[in-house]
């Protein structure tokens, strides 16, 4: 799949109470979720934020707590794409299985800025920041991931088949 969008960025080790707080772990309806989404770091995400608009962090992006309503509120808030230098593998596992993919880029990730414009190409890696002119490289999601996310999350993807 290939996304463009505008850049909300955020740094090293953000965790699962920061992407959404346990105060509103209360409902598992998407959107509700979204109107939280990173409401304990930037309290101007959830109300600003537009479909496609693609997140970017540091190392060890989703580190905590294993809860599946971290890459949920992210999905719901219109971000197609996660791209990090790391990822938690929980999470990693947990955005995979909602059909969030997931991209590592390592250091590269330093360069990206908040408000830049990213188009990101899933199915081969390549992350070229339109800002910047700068072109970076994240393994590919494998065929089958690929496939889960495209079909929107592992539930989605089973019953597909």
């Amino acid at each position: 799949m290939k996304y463009t969008g505008k850049v909300w960025r955020y740094g090293d080790n953000i965790d699962t109470d920061v992407i959404i707080p346990a105060r509103y772990l209360n409902t598992f309806d998407p959107k509700e979720l979204a109107k939280h989404c990173m409401v304990d770091i930037d309290e101007t995400f959830a109300q600003n934020v537009k479909d496609g608009d693609i997140m970017v962090g540091g190392k060890n992006f989703g580190c905590g707590s294993s809860r599946e309503h971290a890459p949920v509120a992210i999905k719901a808030s219109g971000v197609p794409v996660v791209i990090a230098a790391s990822f938690a593998r929980i999470f990693y596992r947990n955005g995979i299985n909602i059909g969030l993919p997931l991209l590592e880029i390592g250091d590269d990730v330093e360069k990206i800025k908040a408000g830049d414009k990213l188009s990101v190409d899933t199915a081969t890696g390549e992350i070229k920041n339109e800002t910047s002119g700068e072109v970076y490289h994240a393994h590919p999601l494998p065929g089958f991931v690929q496939d889960i996310a495209d079909a929107g999350g592992l539930i989605n993807y089973i019953k597909n088949k």
